[in-house]
């Protein structure tokens, strides 16, 4: 490990001056002496403006530049690694201003502005460990870093990427370290004050209500999902604080209580942007932030449009009324030409993107009428138009499809459920041995469990809990679902049943409590099957966006993002190790409490779950999530997919060998572990270092006991008490941040961009043999299938959804690779590099599984083509390279570029 007393990596920074001139050509020249023995450190500081940055502030550097004359100024101040006799603290250097500020290149587009400073300093002033910033000028800029040629000829960096504001915004200074990373009981004693005091900054003191300009983290229950004060039929309830509806913390605002409901908050103006700390919204780049202005226009200007539009159209009938219907949505798309608004009132502006915009950044095509919106033509059909339809696509979806995470083993015949008989009904499945057996390949049914040939995607319980109030809701009609699958000699599943359950409140004597469907063994059609899966699709739908998603990547990665900031320092290690994997993570959950998740919301209205949505994932909280299982090992584990085994690859047996998500997984899981532990290894000698490490032990401690409070008196929370907890931990949250979510979220389009293969909501429930409403299947199947599916509306508003997470941000990150000096210490930097050579590796031994034709679970009947470029869609990350998109999700991109 370096310390601070060794030599530096040089940055090679000197070509980022040419755009000022001679001014700044030896900035990073050798320090020279000065008179009375002292030196001279110079150096150079990289900011971006706010008029670069943003339209609405294009007058903000006229300002800035007119302050910057009268003598307010940005000043800096170095703080050494030695310490003061006097202070007891670190040696501080004479203020020094940034000076040029106004002739430095203030061009239209984004750039890096790079200024010259210099410093005289005591000669046995030492190395400078951080500085301290203060910002003069009315408006904030946004620091990207600050380098410094010292005496020895090396040069010691600071990132920063932080917004520094006015100094009357803050009420302690705003201070930068080195990237000269230690361990506390490492840090230079004239950097410890600074570093316990940066600490404090940031965790705040839990009261008042949070401003733009704050740097706050702490957390807060979800109470601010509903709209109480506007009506009662959007009041929510609290999420997190109890143990009926236990929750993951999120970022506290302060905002004050609702009128309505003191234990709700109230809602402020209902374009401005949710509280987290500056530093966590998207990048300075304009309209970098596509998710939240893109879900904001969805709302407020895509929403009425469509509505106006399929009025007008369709004579406010919104069933499809055909396939084809459907797939014109890609073939001719929708004309919004006189439904979008032609410009923003002038209030909205700062806050909305164009629709004209949002439309091109959804539509599949360049130019052409702004207001025609014409959606991708997603995988699933791009080969074969009816291949969704298909048992054998329906089950391979199972394993490598957009939720390739619930299959489980089945055990145990007949599966039961844990809830109360008299509420719910039968324990004991409908499903009988009699109509399994002849799907089974003669294997009779015992033989097909021993044989571990029975696999089950259970959505029973969780469904029921909420039926009655679910199926109460208009325009929704659910089951909760059971499906059997069987493993065959060929090496994929086939689904040989589906029981389709209501609570006993539900059923009439036209609608028993628990059906089970079989598909046709002779080959014909049978539409009352077709209907069962449309039903688990469903049913999939929403554990998929609610709980695969939202609530195992999003929401319970939040309180990891908290508690990084507010225990392990700028300074410690596992910061910088962590914060690349966390960014943006914040930026998109308040979007998306705000327009996704809460009442009214888009979930709200396009999936069969309703208003009970976010209850539901609580729930799944409560009954099923646990840190321990999250990892792919302890995941696989826990669904009787894999068993350990000493003599299989990795120590584990996967019980289908062709199930890309866990095969190309493992291999990712392996590489992103042996990272970890190379890197644990370079600043932690023994088990004893974790231990002693205080910022550590409190940063678990919190993440345990505060942002996971309702399950802190778990038993399987790890200990952080040895180097093999800690690889376990950092290993176990780097795969939910990255792979876990790419696996969830990239392929969305790809699957559920076409809606009858993955509906969000259904309307009816299944015909009785013999009704009226059989026979109205029986004339017209098609017609019954969109029936019972999304309506017009609600398909394309998920569509624009999808369409829109599924995109790539502004800038991408590589998995492996990291920002130019974000660490001195060259042991860490060659960890990182390992791991970008070992992800290589197994690019292409995923692209050789790919085009393997004997691993039918890689593309089946949809055959997607190998080029699409930033979906998951055969397994895991197809194609050129596996980056870290906009807030640290791994995922795909295809060399030089994305479509």
């Amino acid at each position: 490990m370096q310390g601070f007393g060794g030599s530096l990596l040089t940055n090679g920074a000197g070509n980022l001056f040419g755009q000022l001139g001679g001014a700044v050509s030896n900035v990073l020249a050798p320090s020279s002496s000065a008179p009375g023995g002292s030196i001279q450190i110079k150096g150079s500081i990289i900011v971006q403006k706010t008029n670069l940055l943003d339209v609405v502030n294009a007058g903000a550097s006229l300002v800035d530049n007119t302050a910057d004359l009268v003598g307010q100024k940005v000043n800096l101040q170095l703080v050494s690694i030695e310490t003061d006799p006097v202070t007891n603290t670190g040696k501080r250097s004479q203020e020094i201003a940034v000076e040029n500020w106004f002739l430095a290149f203030d061009g239209i587009t984004v750039g890096d502005i790079t200024y010259a400073i210099s410093f005289t300093v005591d000669k046995d002033f030492g190395v400078p460990g951080a500085f301290i910033i203060r910002n003069n000028h009315v408006n904030e800029f946004y620091l990207k870093s600050v380098s410094l040629a010292l005496p020895d000829q090396s040069t010691i960096n600071f990132i920063c990427d932080s917004w520094v504001y006015n100094v009357s915004k803050y009420t302690s200074d705003r201070i930068f370290f080195s990237n000269r990373h230690c361990l506390p009981v490492d840090t230079p004693q004239g950097l410890l004050t600074l570093r316990q005091q940066e600490l404090i900054n940031l965790r705040g003191d839990g009261t008042g209500e949070r401003q733009e300009w704050d740097r706050i983290y702490d957390y807060a229950t979800y109470n601010d999902l509903g709209f109480p004060d506007f009506s009662k039929a959007l009041s929510r309830p609290s999420l997190g604080g109890s143990n009926e509806l236990p929750y993951p913390r999120r970022c506290r605002t302060g905002r004050k209580p609702s009128a309505a409901d003191p234990n709700s908050e109230s809602l402020t103006f209902i374009l401005e942007n949710i509280y987290i700390p500056r530093d966590e919204r998207f990048s300075v780049v304009k309209n970098s932030d596509f998710v939240g202005d893109g879900l904001k226009a969805i709302v407020h200007t895509l929403i009425p449009a469509l509505e106006s539009f399929f009025q007008y159209m369709s004579n406010n009938h919104d069933q499809f009324e055909s396939l084809k219907e459907v797939k014109n949505l890609y073939d001719q798309g929708i004309n919004l030409t006189g439904f979008l608004p032609i410009s923003l009132p002038k209030a909205e502006q700062p806050f909305l993107l164009s629709p004209f915009e949002l439309i091109n950044q959804l539509t599949d095509t360049t130019g052409g009428d702004p207001s025609l919106l014409r959606y991708p033509v997603p995988q699933v059909i791009a080969n074969d138009e009816l291949a969704w339809i298909s048992d054998k696509e329906f089950a391979r979806q199972v394993l490598a499809g957009l939720n390739p995470l619930t299959v489980q083993s089945l055990k145990v015949f007949p599966p039961t459920s844990a809830l109360d008989p008299a509420t719910y009904g039968p324990q004991r499945s409908a499903i009988t041995a009699s109509q399994l057996e002849p799907q089974l390949e003669g294997l009779n049914l015992q033989q097909a469990l021993d044989q571990d040939k029975l696999f089950i995607v259970d959505y029973r319980d969780l469904y029921l809990l909420y039926l009655t109030k679910i199926n109460a809701q208009s325009g929704a009609k659910a089951y909760a679902s059971r499906t059997i699958f069987f493993l065959t000699a060929e090496g994929i599943l086939r689904p040989v049943a589906i029981e389709l359950t209501l609570p006993p409140s539900d059923s009439t004597a036209a609608s028993s409590l628990s059906r089970v469907f079989t598909p046709p063994l002779s080959g014909s059609k049978d539409w009352l099957w077709e209907l069962a899966k449309v039903h688990v699709a469903t049913n999939d739908s929403g554990y998929h966006q609610l709980i695969s998603h939202w609530l195992t990547t999003h929401a319970v990665i939040e309180p990891f993002v908290i508690a990084t900031h507010r225990q392990l320092s700028a300074l410690h290690p596992l910061n910088v190790f962590l914060l690349p994997h966390f960014k943006n993570t914040m930026a998109i959950n308040s979007s998306a409490r705000k327009l996704l998740i809460n009442a009214g919301g888009i979930i709200e209205n396009t999936f069969v779950t309703g208003g009970y949505s976010m209850e539901i994932t609580s729930v799944a909280y409560r009954e099923s999530w646990r840190f321990d299982q999250q990892g792919l090992p302890g995941d696989l584990i826990s669904r009787g997919i894999a068993v350990v085994d000493s003599t299989a690859k990795y120590g584990l047996r996967l019980l289908i060998a062709d199930y890309p998500f866990a095969v190309d997984g493992l291999d990712i899981w392996d590489a992103t572990e042996k990272c970890v532990r190379d890197y644990v290894n370079i600043y932690y000698r023994d088990d004893a270092a974790v231990l002693a490490d205080p910022e550590l032990q409190l940063w678990w401690s919190e993440v345990i006991n505060v942002g996971h409070a309702d399950k802190k008196a778990e038993q399987w929370w790890p200990q952080a008490s040895t180097k093999s907890d800690l690889v376990s931990i950092l290993t176990t949250i780097i795969w939910i941040a990255s792979a876990h979510h790419a696996a969830v979220n990239f392929g969305q389009y790809a699957y559920g961009g076409y809606m009858p293969n993955h509906p969000t909501i259904t309307r009816r429930l299944i015909p009785e043999e013999g009704s009226k409403e059989h026979d109205e299947l029986l004339r017209d199947p098609e017609k019954f299938l969109l029936s019972t599916v999304n309506g017009r509306l609600q398909a394309t508003i998920v569509l624009s959804t999808i369409e829109l997470l599924s995109k790539h941000a502004t800038e991408e990150e590589y998995l492996g690779h990291r920002i130019s000096n974000w660490t001195d210490n060259k042991a860490a930097v060659a960890a990182i590099g390992a791991l970008s050579e070992r992800l290589s590796h197994i690019e292409q031994l995923i692209s050789g599984r790919n085009s393997d034709a004997n691993l039918k679970n890689r593309s089946g009947p949809a055959a997607h083509p190998s080029s699409s470029c930033n979906l998951f869609c055969k397994g895991i990350w197809e194609l050129k390279y596996l980056v870290i998109t906009r807030h640290g999700k791994i995922l795909l991109a295809s060399k030089g570029s994305v479509s």
